[in-house]
């Protein structure tokens, strides 16, 4: 079986999903239209940061020949195709020049996806986060939440109109939908199925217990946008148990390559993770999987779209934005025992909501059984 997996490497799943089907006898490959700060690693990078308008969009054509290729899958990854049209933003929603941009990409990512269909391809996508979730929608439903907390160049009505036309179309042409957070099933198609966090080999990130250690506690935080995370309303808590005395140190991870920041995650004790998206993010997973207790938000009425079982498993230290003082001070006052057994649970529950290798095998399962549907199994 040969699969592709397309266009972004947002949270290394893409790569990680795709490492992990090679264990198990899949030739996966993984190419990305760009490379982000992270650097993780994949097959093919389509653009270089130097190329120009004409040369962005001569590449994108030639990469298009995949189609045609001898793919038996074709798995896109974070909402996108190769072809998916850049959404509009209140500053740019009336460019003309927007508009042709928009009409080309829509019109290619809809032959992309109608050439993948008659060849009886099946496509698979997976959602992430803010590829799926929409502004309006959190602002109506949810108390707490990223949209709230951000200005509208982050979420917008037509950044929001954007993503429902984005789901439906790739809700008519794929087979299977995956989302990473719970709260995305509120807004993607009811056969949309929840699916843990599959991007880190357990093997490459081993245990550092290092709670026991004589020392104050480091406490990491690691944010890829700090009004989205919570990151101020982390500092003031900090600065204000730093003012009654509590002795520890923050070790904040930003803009670091995914190797060096893993260097940084080794050193820390606790991990404060994200305040108001409502679940927990791949970092926690990586943090867990180093043995690091995490406190995050998590929405209790989203749990009902995961297993009953791995909601029971949950280790964090729950907070939100009016409790994270608290949290931090309880983690402050815990006996070090105490932290080191929440560490060793943290661990025991990536190994088993986050094996790698069974998620990876649920996912062949799936892709073998879109193949029997079509006669080409």
């Amino acid at each position: 079986m040969k699969v592709l997996h397309l266009p972004t490497t947002v949270g290394g799943n893409p790569q990680g999903l795709s490492h992990h089907l090679q264990a198990l006898g899949v030739e996966s490959e993984t190419w990305i239209l760009t490379q982000n700060t992270f650097g993780y690693p994949a097959d093919k990078v389509i653009l270089l940061p130097t190329d120009s308008r004409l040369q962005r969009w001569l590449k994108k054509l030639t990469a298009l020949r995949y189609v045609l290729q001898d793919y038996d899958i074709v798995h896109f990854n974070f909402g996108q195709t190769l072809f998916s049209p850049a959404p509009p933003s209140p500053q740019t929603k009336d460019s003309w020049l927007r508009r042709i941009r928009a009409v080309f990409a829509r019109a290619a990512q809809w032959l992309e996806l109608s050439i993948l269909r008659f060849r009886q391809v099946p496509l698979f996508v997976h959602y992430q986060g803010d590829d799926a979730r929409q502004g309006d929608f959190c602002r109506n439903h949810f108390d707490i939440t990223i949209a709230k907390r951000v200005d509208e160049s982050y979420y917008n009505s037509f950044s929001d109109d954007h993503k429902r036309l984005q789901i439906k179309r790739l809700s008519h042409f794929c087979s299977k939908i995956y989302a990473l957070n719970p709260d995305l099933l509120y807004v993607l198609p009811p056969q949309a199925e929840f699916i843990p966090y599959s991007h880190i080999s357990l093997q490459d990130w081993t245990p550092v217990y290092n709670q026991l250690e004589n020392r104050p506690l480091r406490i990491g935080h690691a944010p890829s946008h700090r009004q989205a995370k919570g990151t101020d309303l982390l500092l003031d808590a900090l600065n204000h148990l730093s003012s009654q005395g509590y002795d520890f140190e923050l070790v904040l991870v930003e803009n670091k390559p995914h190797a060096e920041a893993m260097r940084c995650y080794q050193d820390i004790d606790v991990l404060v993770d994200q305040l108001f998206a409502g679940w927990y993010g791949g970092l926690a997973v990586e943090a867990m999987a180093l043995g690091k207790p995490v406190l995050v938000y998590i929405r209790e009425s989203d749990l009902h779209f995961i297993p009953t079982a791995m909601r029971r498993d949950l280790p964090f230290i729950q907070v939100d934005p009016t409790s994270l003082e608290v949290g931090l001070k309880k983690v402050l006052e815990m006996p070090r025992q105490m932290l080191y057994e929440l560490a060793q649970k943290s661990r025991a529950f990536v190994e088993k909501w986050h094996d790698p290798i069974a998620i990876a095998q649920r996912i062949k399962t799936d892709y073998e059984q879109a193949l029997i549907q079509r006669g080409k199994l």
